[in-house]
């Protein structure tokens, strides 16, 4: 009877910490496993304590070291140092990672829900009190369950173990020594996993509320289509950095040679996901009127688009937020602001440089692309007249050009000197659109101090991020308006859209419709015009929209866009291959320590250096290290450089 338990619950050995397997497990314990398999309500829970793990890992700013880990944010050296904030995404990003407890590790976690997942699978048959079409598609959710942790440890780790099933206890020691599978064939695995998952997962329509954190059918289409599309990317197609990768035994664990045809799988599966989206009520939310201007408007549909609580029509796989408030680190501070002060609020998580940079000018372009705006002159002062940006930035003042005449996602996200900041719903009496004024000696947002400090709270670069956050809602007491529901979009319909266009790019020899009219989708919601539209007309270079090279730039950036400060960038830089050229950069903000516009814009001669750490090696940080003492357990292959 114990080797029945060990059967049902162990995965292999060296996914257990040190010799923890050897632990004795009291016989009481077998008839609780089994007895739960045998009810639907402990089923139930089962299930969904599968989501709970998951959730813990990749809905958390501290653990999922992906919204840290590339070059999105700054932060001064108290948060970067603390104990109580954790935020191991920042120590990645300067190229702290090890192989000694390593930072944001998932493996044991991952197998561990893998192993509770195999159980589910292999038990769920003798529930008894349920209906055949409620097993099937609970099975199915469960495969896509074990898919997407593949998938998230392939990205983590490159070539994974497989484990079909969970392993007998009474097998010779060597035999749970399970080698890494080559990366062509863990994306098989994950495929087929999908493809069963897809006979029996209902469409999100289809489901009750309460179990809005599953996958539904829409959310599958697109996680195939996320697969593929990593298997087409540089990173797994034809990478030369790891083409000398193998097994122990001298299997090759990369494929060498690029297949273009891949791309056009990826492409295929992404227009099938944006079907069934289509087919569903799945849709990007637009349509706010009531805001006094057309621009205000469409900053609240961007802003609104980040805002769910299991009910936004744009995501099509969420989950809540948990532990560390992301608000908690982005909210501006206002000390001295009796109205607006909020203590737990430390502001000192900032937007970088890089990504002020990274959005778009009013026509859609990059700002060194727009002929209508001048790049040379952005670190210099000026101002704004038009009625078009009223509440958005004050009119007829000083502000610095890089602040003028952007798209609606930069002033939905980003909040600069001299811009208008909603910070809770107006009334009679108090207007909660606050003007952020930056400069030393500013209260409530400029610093106090004579000097960049390292034991307290200060926001180093002069900006602050808007994203995530939620205008209707004050400062002060911010997060007792929140429910403890609200969730984080693990997978949302623009990445369909993007998907769709970078895969039909990288497959066609030439872009058509198939590359312009999905990424012009993502582009009207944001409000700009049409790439070709905004190219042709406005651009410095109009004929970079006609070449695959031109528009796989383009791509790029609307993806580093549209997807600021989600954690993506850190996984497209590395899937791309171009993290080694992007990540060794210091990242710039605005001198905090001026007293006068001259001093805070350095004499309009742009940014100064705010940090300076920021460190990627290849091809070391291209995956993560497993823990050496998994090696050691496992006698698996250690990735490269480390």
């Amino acid at each position: 009877m114990m080797k029945k338990y060990l059967l049902s619950i162990l995965c292999v050995i060296f996914l257990l910490p040190g010799c923890d397997y050897l632990d004795m497990v009291p016989e009481k314990d077998i008839e609780t496993v089994e007895s739960i398999f045998e009810q639907r309500s402990k089923v139930e829970v089962w299930w969904k304590g599968l989501y709970s793990e998951l959730n813990n890992v990749f809905a958390s700013i501290a653990t999922n070291t992906s919204y840290m880990g590339a070059d999105e944010f700054v932060t001064c050296q108290a948060l970067y140092n603390s104990s109580l904030y954790q935020l191991d995404g920042l120590k990645v990003a300067d190229g702290q990672q090890m192989s000694q407890n390593p930072y944001g590790a998932i493996w044991y976690k991952m197998y561990t829900i893998i192993r509770n997942s195999n159980t589910f699978l292999e038990n769920i048959d003798r529930t008894y009190n349920m209906t055949e079409e409620d097993r099937n598609w609970w099975k199915a959710d469960v495969k896509a369950v074990k898919a997407f942790i593949y998938f998230e440890l392939m990205r983590h780790y490159g070539p994974i173990c497989l484990v079909p099933q969970n392993m007998p206890v009474d097998l010779d020691v060597k035999e749970y020594q399970l080698p890494r599978q080559p990366v062509d064939s863990c994306f098989k695995e994950i495929i087929n996993l999908l493809d069963e998952a897809m006979k029996y997962v209902p469409m999100h329509s289809q489901r009750l509320s309460n179990y809005g954190h599953t996958f539904c059918l829409e959310a599958l289409y697109a996680l195939k289509a996320k697969v593929l599309l990593y298997a087409a990317s540089p990173l797994f197609n034809g990478n030369a950095f790891y083409a000398d990768f193998k097994n122990k035994n001298g299997e090759l664990l990369f494929n060498s040679s690029y297949d273009r045809n891949k791309w056009l799988l990826a492409a295929e599966a992404a227009d099938k996901a944006a079907a069934i989206c289509a087919s569903g009520d799945r849709e990007m939310f637009s349509g706010q009127s009531t805001k006094k201007t057309k621009l205000l408007n469409k900053m609240y549909d961007l802003e609104t688009s980040m805002f769910s609580r299991f009910n936004n029509q744009e995501y099509l796989l969420e989950w809540k937020y948990v532990d560390f408030r992301f608000h908690d680190f982005t909210l501006p501070r206002l000390m001295g602001d009796d109205k607006n002060f909020e203590t737990n609020s430390l502001g000192c998580l900032s937007p970088s440089m890089k990504m002020v940079e990274m959005y778009y000018t009013e026509h859609g372009l990059p700002i060194d692309a727009d002929n209508t705006w001048s790049y040379a002159n952005r670190y210099k002062l000026g101002a704004e007249s038009s009625q078009l940006y009223e509440d958005v930035i004050p009119l007829n003042t000083t502000v610095v050009n890089l602040h003028l005449r952007r798209e609606p996602r930069f002033y939905a996200h980003i909040a600069g000197d001299r811009m208008y900041w909603q910070r809770g719903t107006n009334t009679l009496w108090d207007n909660y659109n606050l003007l952020v004024e930056a400069h030393k000696n500013e209260k409530p947002w400029g610093t106090q101090s004579d000097f960049i400090v390292s034991n307290t709270w200060q926001n180093i670069s002069g900006y602050w991020l808007k994203k995530h956050l939620f205008s209707w809602y004050t400062t002060q007491s911010y997060s007792t308006n929140l429910q403890g529901n609200e969730t984080v979009a693990i997978i949302r319909l623009a990445e369909v859209f993007l998907m769709q266009a970078e895969a039909w790019n990288e497959y066609l020899e030439q872009p058509d419709s198939r590359v312009y009219d999905p990424l012009d989708k993502v582009r009207e919601r944001a409000g700009i015009p049409p790439v070709r539209e905004a190219w042709k007309t406005y651009s410095n270079n109009p004929a970079k929209v006609d070449s695959k090279i031109g528009m796989r730039e383009i791509i790029r950036q609307e993806y580093n866009v549209e997807f600021a400060f989600e954690g993506h960038r850190y996984w497209n830089l590395r899937r791309w291959l171009i993290a080694h050229q992007t990540m060794n950069e210091k990242q710039y903000g605005w001198n905090i320590l001026g007293t006068s516009f001259q001093a805070f814009y350095n004499n309009e001669n742009g940014p100064i250096v705010v940090w300076s750490k920021n460190k990627f090696v290849a091809p070391r940080d291209y995956f993560d290290p497993l823990d050496a003492e998994e090696i050691l357990i496992s006698g698996m292959v250690q990735n490269p450089g480390w």
